[in-house]
Parts: structure tokens; sequence; C-alpha cells
């Protein structure tokens, strides 16, 4: 499982014109789903992020977490982030999860976040999504679990 974590001040998904989902300050997560993830890397990347300090306190220094800044998530699957670049002109798949064993992780995953109290909003699994952000900073990480 790939994370690819954005710290933001503003963060949507539009799918055929239509916003399905906002937010404002908090974290836009592109997560990407392997064949082999399962409860324990849901897990163990649902603890990163809610204890993950990336927010900045009164001194402008990245100690505070998603819940003491009272930020919002949004979760975004994104099947190209576990995406084969090292040979050749085309990436290759192989190492994704099926359509259906990403989306049981991708709900699973939010269900999970959920369950830690944060807010979460999502994309739309499977849709061509338009996701538009504000960086904030700019403030990017990348977990591999």
């Amino acid at each position: 499982m790939i994370g690819l974590v954005q710290r933001v001040t503003d963060a949507s998904v539009t799918v055929e014109g239509e916003v399905i989902s906002h937010i404002a300050r908090g974290m836009l997560v592109l997560l990407g789903i392997e064949k082999d993830d399962s409860d324990a890397e849901i897990e163990k990347l649902a603890n990163k992020l809610v204890s993950y300090r990336m927010f900045a306190d009164e001194n402008d220094k990245m100690n505070l977490n998603i819940q003491q800044v009272e930020g919002e998530i949004l979760v975004v699957s994104q099947f190209t982030l576990v995406a084969d670049t090292q040979k050749g002109n085309r990436p290759g798949f192989s190492k994704g999860a099926s359509p259906a064993h990403g989306e049981a992780i991708y709900q699973q995953f939010v269900q999970r976040l959920r369950q830690k109290g944060l807010k979460v909003s999502t994309g739309q699994f499977g849709a061509n999504m338009k996701v538009s952000l504000v960086n904030d900073g700019p403030v990017t990480f990348h977990f591999q679990v």
C-alpha cells in the first residue's frame, strides 16, 4: 500500500462535472493498493496518518498531527502509484490489486480512519476523477507500508 500524502488548505474531487467531495485544511491522501495488501497494511498506514506530525505549531514547526489541528482527510484511490516504471516506456501494473480487492481495501481503509475519529471524505473508486488541491507548503510525503 502506498500513500502519497499532501498537506492542503483546500482539496476537492469532481466526477462528470460535479464536485463529489471537498475538504478544507487537512490531508489529501492518494492511495495505491497492491494485490497483497490486507488489514495489516490498512492499520499501519491509518495509524501513521493519525499520528504523523505534518502541521505547523505556533512556532511554525511541524509538531502537530491531523487531530490536533482538527483537520479533514480526503482519500482518493490512485492505482498508478503502484506502477512499475523501472523498465521500458510503459508502466506495468502487475503489483496492483484487482478492482474488487482494491475497492474492498480502499473502503476498509476509509472506515478505519473514521473509526479513529477523523472526518474523512472520498473520491469515487474507479471513476475518472478531477482532483483539485492547494498544497500547503508545499508539503508532500510518500509512505509505503
